[in-house]
């Protein structure tokens, strides 16, 4: 078989808190983004999500849905989004071992502080629709 390019599978959770503020994070290398990562070889994408945001965030969630997919075209990443549900915590604002700062966002503060290719997923997970979204992107811009 040789050297068959690999893909890599992520997990995002878009948390949603009731007064309509989301969840995201500020990386040392990509700004602002919703909470997410790496999915592990042993777990499922809703295990995965659940422990990216509590890892990242200190809120322990549930993954309610699937709303979105998305592959970054340069890395062979492709990412799944879920729409999550807080089971405990309110996230710490400020800094923690995974996250440069942890902050509630207004859904335009999101779009407008997130490169396109993440907001977008926020975007995408409160639309609504009945079947989830099938994007492409290069890390930072959909194509």
């Amino acid at each position: 078989m040789g050297d068959l390019p690999r893909h890599s599978v992520s997990v995002t959770g878009i948390v949603v808190r009731n007064d309509g503020r989301v969840l995201a994070i500020q990386r040392q290398d990509d700004g602002w983004v919703p909470p997410g990562g790496v999915l592990e070889l042993a777990e499922t994408p809703a295990e995965g999500v659940a422990r990216e945001v509590l890892e990242e965030t200190g809120i322990k969630v549930q993954a309610d849905r699937l709303t979105d997919v998305y592959k970054n075209m340069r890395l062979g990443v492709v990412t799944l989004a879920f729409r999550c549900s807080i089971l405990d915590g309110q996230g710490q604002e400020g800094e923690t071992d995974e996250a440069k700062r942890v902050a509630w966002l207004t859904i335009e503060e999101a779009a407008r502080r997130m490169p396109e290719a993440r907001a977008v997923r926020v975007v995408d997970a409160l639309a609504g629709t009945d079947s989830p979204a099938v994007r492409v992107h290069d890390g930072t811009h959909l194509l």
